[in-house]
């Protein structure tokens, strides 16, 4: 899964990065080493032909589902075209970018954090669906969340399931309009960077505490 992740850079700067120079940007967040769910954070999509970066909800549930299913913040890719997931697919796909994602080992109380990114430092553009609609008076109703898959047996030996992630032209083709929502989960799970692109560090507890931030959170500890 993912519950915590470092998107340590500026939002534009990882706009120009896939080139979008021209991007219409709605977004006051700033970066942070410790993104938490029940915030909001920028997710860049494609609206009415625009390419946007807006602050999205991290969290989601549709409003008809009240009562009925609790709010969560990731989405299976095996699911993704079953009635809950497929409208966002057709209408809400977005990249959620960043330097990284965090999982844990070990007993309950004694959580111990480990940052995941990839060998080559290249940022991580993770796929997400959202519901980009104007709805403040039910945060998690227009909130985003982020697509994971089976992790190859698992990372870390920790969790069976991680983050979707694209190359930058991949992300670009994820956002298009004109890709079918079938055509974007076939591209999901086929261009989806491979597990054996990662590698990972025990990090300080202190991402342990959501609202914890800094650059002191990301420094590998000593074995």
């Amino acid at each position: 899964m993912c519950g915590r992740f470092d998107q340590s850079q500026t939002a534009r700067h990882y706009a120009n990065l896939i080139g979008w120079t021209d991007a219409v940007f709605d977004s006051e967040s700033r970066p942070t080493t410790n993104a938490a769910p029940g915030t909001y954070r920028p997710v860049m999509h494609v609206q009415d032909g625009e390419q946007r970066v807006d602050d999205v909800f991290w969290s989601y549930r549709a409003k008809w589902a009240e009562g009925k299913v609790p709010i969560v913040i990731n989405a299976r890719l095996e699911k993704l075209a079953n009635r809950y997931w497929s409208r966002l697919v057709k209408n809400g796909r977005g990249i959620v970018p960043a330097e990284g994602w965090y999982e844990w080992t070990g007993e309950k109380g004694h959580k111990q954090p480990w940052h995941i990114h990839r060998k080559d430092h290249a940022p991580l553009f993770m796929l997400a669906v959202a519901n980009f609609g104007p709805f403040e008076e039910n945060r998690a109703e227009a909130g985003f969340v982020i697509v994971t898959d089976d992790a190859s047996g698992g990372m870390l030996d920790i969790h069976d399931r991680r983050p979707v992630v694209l190359e930058a032209e991949d992300a670009k083709l994820w956002l298009d309009p004109g890709l079918s929502p079938q055509q974007a989960i076939e591209l999901a799970r086929h261009a989806a960077v491979p597990a054996d692109a990662f590698e990972w560090y025990k990090v300080s507890t202190a991402v342990n505490r959501a609202g914890a931030d800094g650059p002191e959170i990301v420094r590998p500890l000593d074995d």
